[in-house]
């Protein structure tokens, strides 16, 4: 038996910082624009860098770095191109705390030395999300390594806006906005997250008598805002009052009743108050109908409504006003509590209030019918194809996008307002206006703006780069289905407008969100997060990634349960041994593996399996299913080479000569294949097995496996499977008869010739722990196998290898709880009031659970009935 070299266990820990080091001083990631490869893009979604790595984070690298591994094998130009996004309001935030610890704000500084602490902030403490990805071995090119703050991108942004302001696709209008009062900034859709939170509806009456009419508002506060009462034009309750006037309760007010066909007239009184400055809907309702648009809040959600409840907070004002009206018998009903969905920041948790504000914005509608064209045409296929359907949902009926924000951390608008209401839009090549009455914009773009451009601004648009001719359009994008609608649909709309009409990449891949173990959604406050860090410390990288690969099916959800990645790492594990095992027994690459017609079955079989499995895996690859493809390696690994493949070739190998020198062949040959198909997936471990193997550079650099072309053997692999069969049931049988694992038995087998397994069965003696019959053989039990050619007999003598007593006490042990088994499922089934309630599918189980307990009970009282009296 050879040695090898490997340590006896597989210790991530002690080698992966190393390899990925050696990995990236080798340059095998760093990709070349002048190569003449075919090219293979992906622009790393840019984490924030005041980001983490998270459990969302880590399957979509796992998922890129599979992609860019695979196809670098494959001989492509491989670049994956990272970054962070510079992330205004996250950043901002956190400056602003620090700041505030010292007993500062940032308007005690100033703009200009508030973004210089950003920039120190950055530098000093951005960007820890980077050393984090190494861990997990992506395989990126950090030479391309870029922000979405550095100059280049910087020259991007001012590019595209200046652009689309010159093609009137940018313009400055007031509408409703998402506001955030403690951040002070409006803010987009996916800066919001809504939340079921408890508060009170409030019903009031507006006018008296015959004129007098109910609305329901769940933000009292707002009634005094209000410019009209809206009904549905063929609501007949409230035709007679349709063009009359109310007073508006508190304020003595005459609004107007308008009939507007966005009330839905079965919805509580079926009429609603119009706020058009604090409401989005009741905006539209306002310009539809002319109404003024009154503010009755400041920046920070205080009241400035002339009156009693100036001065005080929204949440301070909601019960005064409530409290006023009740005084004044306005109030008709209360519901509290009431449970509805409100907004709230994603970065500071406070409660958005609509508000109408000078914003600027995109006029997103030739954008978004390009987008949505380039989907259509299939430019760009998304995967799994029934997401394209949200897609188009959301571009076909996208709202104008607005791209201001009021922060100092971020994109300045490059636009100067003058004397006389002069306007300039700045190019980046261009200076911008000086003198006396001239002024930059001072909100900054929205992140999303920035990043939207990241397919093409990353490869050096708009200048024409050599990595923009041979990179663009990218390949893959690889992002969670949550944000198609947000960031997805604007990189679509930026890399169409930019590039004429080129898509930004050939393929969407939209994988799920991460849920725990029961399918909940994972929060810091049900305490069921899951930590990459803690797993990449307590099992390593590659067990991580083949967790998340494993649960990763496109556009599903995934449960995750740490015990899971426990048994990745028993995968790894077992890859380690087997292949340690291997190696030992000589396994190598070295020689060719002879002709098909000169190897065992169990050669031909597992050749054979190898092969389909590399078709399997390219066609899956080709999918995105990387949860099925994780199967079918693992099943392939662990069932047919580790457990059935490597006992075979050691008996095989034990036979000495020309046999044993092809299955060190096959041996080697198969392990090479496994370790390459595995390796994007399991890069480290995969690293070091292939590398011992071999005797080669590198796994990340080698050719990636592909069919050898032979003809299958079906008739190999019945025969095998004949094998597989006819051990396992001896197994079994060994089992019931209460035989130690080891222990060896004598043993006569008959029928194999007939079943076509004469040269398997020194193999089947070896695996089933049997020994040739003596002279004196006398068998005491029998048991029959049939296969698919034929039945094998095996009779076995068990005189004097078991311990009766002991094993009657088992069986009778495990007779007990399976007649109480029984007991338990006929009383559930006996009951009318289960079987006629509890869902079919329980009824089911139970009746499942009755019959094994009764086939348990028949083969257990068989069993003590065959033991030897005593």
């Amino acid at each position: 038996m050879q040695t090898t070299d490997l340590p006896p266990a597989w210790e991530p820990g002690a080698v992966e910082a190393g390899l990925y080091q050696g990995w990236v001083d080798a340059g095998y990631f760093t990709a070349d624009a002048a190569s003449d490869k075919p090219p293979f893009t992906i622009v790393l979604p840019p984490p924030n860098v005041t980001g983490s790595l998270h459990m969302g984070h880590a399957l979509n690298h796992t998922v890129m770095d599979a992609l860019t591994r695979r196809r670098r094998m494959q001989g492509y130009e491989v670049l994956w191109l990272p970054g962070m996004d510079h992330a205004g309001i996250a950043t901002q935030n956190v400056v602003e705390r620090q700041l505030a610890g010292e007993g500062l704000s940032r308007h005690d500084l100033g703009r200009e030395k508030f973004v210089a602490r950003v920039w120190e902030w950055k530098a000093e403490y951005g960007g820890k999300i980077l050393d984090q990805m190494r861990r997990l071995g992506d395989g990126i090119d950090w030479t391309r390594e870029r922000f979405t703050m550095d100059e280049g991108l910087s020259r991007a942004v001012q590019t595209i806006f200046k652009r689309l302001y010159d093609d009137d696709l940018i313009y400055r209008a007031e509408r409703i906005i998402n506001w955030c009062p403690r951040c002070r900034t409006a803010l987009s859709d996916i800066e919001v997250e809504h939340a079921d939170d408890e508060g009170e509806l409030v019903s009031i009456r507006y006018g008296d008598g015959n004129s007098a009419i109910v609305v329901a508002t769940t933000r009292a506060e707002t009634m005094l805002g209000d410019t009209a009462v809206a009904v549905h034009p063929d609501d007949e309750r409230y035709r007679h009052l349709v063009g009359t006037e109310v007073v508006l309760p508190l304020t003595g007010r005459r609004i107007p009743v308008v009939a507007d066909e966005h009330v839905d007239p079965a919805f509580g009184t079926g009429a609603v108050k119009v706020t058009p400055a604090h409401d989005p809907n009741d905006f539209e309702i306002g310009r539809r109908h002319a109404l003024p648009s009154l503010t009755i809040m400041d920046v920070a959600g205080v009241i400035t409504a002339h009156g009693p409840f100036e001065g005080l907070d929204r949440f301070e004002a909601r019960p005064a006003v409530v409290a006023a009206l009740r005084a004044e018998g306005r109030i008709v009903a209360e519901k509290r509590p009431y449970q509805h969905s409100v907004g709230h920041c994603s970065r500071c948790d406070t409660v958005i209030e609509p508000r109408l504000s000078l914003q600027w914005w995109v006029n997103v509608e030739p954008l978004a019918r390009a987008a949505g064209d380039a989907v259509r045409d299939g430019r760009t296929q998304v995967h799994p194809p029934e997401l394209a359907k949200r897609y188009f949902d959301w571009v076909d009926n996208m709202h104008d996008w607005t791209i201001s924000r009021q922060l100092w951390w971020g994109h300045r608008i490059p636009v100067w307002y003058g004397p006389d209401d002069q306007v300039v839009c700045v190019g980046p090549d261009e200076q911008p206006p000086t003198g006396e009455g001239w002024s930059q914009d001072p909100d900054v773009l929205d992140t999303w703006f920035s990043s939207g451009l990241w397919p093409v601004s990353t490869l050096g648009w708009p200048d024409d780069t050599a990595d923009l001719a041979k990179f663009y359009p990218t390949s893959v994008l690889s992002t969670g289905y949550d944000i198609l609608f947000f960031w997805v649909a604007r990189m679509m709309m930026f890399g169409l407008y930019a590039m004429a009409g080129v898509q930004p990449f050939d393929h969407v891949y939209l994988h799920g969100l991460i849920r725990d173990a029961q399918g909940k959604k994972m929060s810091k406050s049900r305490g069921n997060v899951l930590d990459p860090l803690d797993w990449l410390d307590r099992f390593g990288a590659d067990a991580t990634r083949f967790t998340l690969a494993r649960g990763a099916n496109p556009g599903s959800d995934m449960a995750l349960a740490e015990e899971w990645a426990a048994g990745s790492r028993n995968f790894c594990t077992k890859l380690w041994n087997a292949s340690r095992f291997a190696l030992m027994n000589g396994a190598t690459t070295a020689v060719p593996v002879p002709d098909r017609a000169d190897l065992t079955d169990a050669d031909r079989w597992i050749l054979d399996g190898a092969d389909a499995l590399v078709s399997e895996v390219d066609t899956l690859f080709e999918g995105f299913q990387f949860a099925k493809l994780c199967d079918a390696l693992y099943h392939f690994t662990w069932d047919l080479y580790c457990d059935w493949y490597l006992e075979l070739a050691k008996v095989q190998i034990a036979e000495g000569g020309a046999r044993a020198d092809a299955t060190r062949a096959v041996l080697g040959h198969v392990l090479d294949v496994v370790l390459r198909l595995l390796h994007p997936v399991t890069p480290f471990v995969t690293e070091v097995l292939w590398k011992s193997l071999t005797g080669k550079e590198s796994v990340v650099v080698t050719d990636w496996p592909v069919p050898s072309g032979a003809v299958a053997d079906p008739g190999a692999g019945r025969r095998v499977e004949g094998v597989q069969k006819l051990v396992t049931e001896i197994r079994r049988f060994r089992a019931d008869q209460g035989l130690k694992p080891g222990q060896r038995v004598a043993a006569r087998l008959s029928g194999v010739d007939t079943a076509g397994l004469a040269e398997h069965q020194s193999a089947v003696t070896a695996l089933a722990r049997l020994e040739a019959p003596g002279e004196a053989f006398a068998p005491s039990a029998s048991l029959e196998v049939p296969l698919a050619d034929g039945t094998v007999t095996v009779e076995l003598d068990l005189s004097g290898t078991v311990d009766v007593a002991a094993e009657r006490k088992r069986l009778n042990k495990d007779l007990t709880a399976a007649e109480k088994e029984l007991a338990q499922c006929a009383a559930k089934l006996g009951n009318p009031k289960f079987t006629d309630k509890a869902p079919d599918d329980i009824v089911a189980k139970i009746r499942t659970r009755r019959d094994t307990a009764t086939a348990e009970i028949a083969r257990i009282t068989a069993r003590i009935a065959a033991l030897p009296a005593g």
